[in-house]
């Protein structure tokens, strides 16, 4: 991985960021991370936040930050704000995500049987497309348990996500980097494919390899060391602070080349 100051910011439109551990520390917004935010916002840079949290959330995010969309649950919903409201759209259509929702629901009740001390996590409620159980949050699980869980998700036919506080059941084909690629395309009229070299990634853990892998221009916050044996791609440029001070480097190199 090469230092983030080898990223050149010349020709780049936007930045993809996560929440957890990228901008946030022990699970609150880091002020200089929301702060870079607006450099970047003001500096004219399009941000989208993309984040395993519920689309409850991003409802919030869309309206309260300075972005131009946040995508949730991985990739399965957007929400943004234009002049004409609050807007929200989906991966997956209303059909596909009743029957996935029957899925999801059978995977719960499993866990609860065969791993009863796994728990859904406080944000449960507001999810819509996914379900999650908290792995290090407000409980700390062991690796083995947590090896138990993902393969009961998987042989019961959803995909599985980890990251530093949840593990996720997916039921759909989504993931970060298509999920950013279709709200980008719905919301901004921006086809991802045809201007990848414009945009940046920024992330920390497992369950933003989808999108290390994608983007090219790639970046890891420095905590991203603790997971590099989950990610099958790392990511290409790391910074030399971990979480919200790492997020704030990465930003001040981008909007200080606008002057």
């Amino acid at each position: 991985m090469q230092s983030y100051r080898e990223l050149d910011p010349a020709g780049v439109r936007g930045v993809v960021f996560d929440i957890d551990d990228t901008v946030t520390r022990n699970g609150v917004l880091e002020a200089n991370a929301y702060s870079a935010m607006h450099l970047l916002a003001g500096a004219g840079f399009e941000l989208i936040a993309v984040t395993g949290r519920p689309l409850g959330w991003t409802d919030v995010i869309a309206r309260l930050w300075p972005v131009r969309a946040a995508v949730g649950e991985n990739g399965a919903g957007w929400a943004w704000v234009d002049d004409a409201g609050t807007h929200e759209g989906y991966f997956c259509t209303e059909t596909e995500r009743a029957d996935q929702a029957v899925l999801l629901d059978a995977i719960r009740c499993q866990v609860e049987t065969d791993i009863p001390q796994v728990q859904t996590t406080c944000d449960h409620l507001h999810r819509r497309c996914d379900l999650a159980f908290d792995v290090g949050e407000f409980a700390s699980l062991p690796q083995g348990e947590i090896d138990a869980l993902v393969g009961l998700i998987e042989r019961m036919g959803a995909r599985s996500s980890v990251s530093t506080v949840h593990a996720h059941a997916v039921p759909g084909a989504w993931d970060k980097a298509k999920g950013v690629a279709r709200a980008l395309e719905e919301v901004l009229g921006i086809e991802l494919s045809a201007e990848l070299e414009r945009w940046v990634f920024v992330g920390d853990s497992g369950n933003d390899a989808a999108a290390f892998e994608y983007f090219s221009k790639s970046v890891g916050v420095a905590n991203v060391r603790e997971h590099l044996d989950r990610l099958p791609v790392p990511p290409r440029y790391i910074t030399d602070g971990d979480r919200g001070r790492g997020f704030a480097e990465l930003a001040a190199h981008l909007g200080g080349a606008r002057g």
